[in-house]
Parts: C-alpha cells; structure tokens; sequence
C-alpha cells in the first residue's frame, strides 16, 4: 500500500472513530507496518500545520487521534451547549502530579504522600476525565489503582508520560524538608 493511502486510511479511521487508536490497530486495519503507519502520520500531520486546517493530528503516547486546533477554541466555545470549564485547586493540582509520576497509585499511597484524605480530589479529578481506574492492586482488600488520561496528556500538552518534567534531586529534598515540617506542625497540633 502506497503511503498515500495509508494516509488516507489512518484519516478515515481517526475521523469515524472520533478517539485515539492505537498505532498497532491502525497496522492491523491498513494491513502494513509500523514504520510506514508512522511514516504516514509524520506527513499526515505536516498537511494539517497548514495554517488554513482546523484539524491537528495529535501523538498520545502509541496513539493518534485527530483534534480541532487549539486557536479555534473560542469558536467551538460559541456553539457548544454544555461548555464545561473547570479550574484545578492546588489539592487536586498536588494530587494529579502524585497519579503522573507515581502511576499507578492507590487513593492510600496518593494519602501517604499528602499526608490528609484524598477522596475528593481523585473522584473530582476522575470526574474532569484525567485520571482513570486501572484495575486493582493484588493485595489485601484489593485497593483501585488510578492513572492520568489521554486527556490529561491533551490538557498538559505532552505527548507521553515521558516527556513530563523531571523532579530536580535539590526539589526532591526541599519537598522533603517541607513533608517533615508540615508532619511536625500537625503532631504539636494535635498534641
């Protein structure tokens, strides 16, 4: 199959889907390999830089997916009957980076690090669409293991986990220092 068409293919897929499909469904359905799926998508997405699309092909993770232009917002925002904007709070923010880098995690874990209950801020944060059941932990009472979404990917503007930040090692250890004050504070609170 000519790369053309497999350009074609990966569109007409990617539009009647509507959702990310992954490169290897996408091997499968134009019946080739991966480098020419990706050699398609690579071009493919060149053609939508152009300046007059409305569409952007988007790599989360082993995905692709087919998106609106982010500068065209406002005139979706026009037509949308639910427009459905939502703000992080510093609670939800700190444990969504918790289910980012330590994924997957359990609400317990997630508490272990904040140091307070985090029911609230994993159900809102599954409520917004950027963290996710998992599965379960194959343990005792067999805890649910949350991780981040391709909506998170979308919202963060990454295209894999991996291109998250790193944690500088000096950061590690003032969030440490910090961790030990707050834990210290809340025992002669308590006290």
């Amino acid at each position: 199959m000519e790369i053309q068409e497999i350009k074609a293919v990966i569109e007409g897929v990617l539009f009647a889907t509507g959702d990310a499909v992954s490169v290897e469904k996408l091997m499968e359905v134009a019946e080739c390999e991966k480098d020419d799926i990706l050699k398609a998508a690579d071009e493919l997405g060149k053609d939508y830089e152009s300046a007059d699309r409305g569409i952007a092909l988007v790599k989360l993770e082993d995905k692709l997916q087919l998106c609106t232009k982010t500068e065209l917002y406002p005139y979706l925002q026009k037509i949308a009957k639910n427009k459905r904007e939502y703000s992080l709070t510093d609670v939800q923010l700190e444990t969504l980076s918790i289910v980012a880098y330590k994924q997957p995690v359990t609400k317990l874990q997630i508490e272990n690090i904040r140091g307070v209950n985090s029911d609230h801020a994993v159900n809102r944060l599954v409520e917004f669409g950027l963290v996710k059941e998992l599965g379960r932990l194959e343990a005792p009472g067999r805890p649910l293991l949350f991780g981040t979404t391709d909506d998170f990917l979308r919202a963060f503007g990454v295209d894999s986990l991996d291109d998250l930040p790193e944690i500088a090692p000096e950061h590690v250890e003032e969030f440490r220092e910090e961790a030990e004050e707050e834990a210290e504070e809340r025992l002669n609170v308590g006290v």
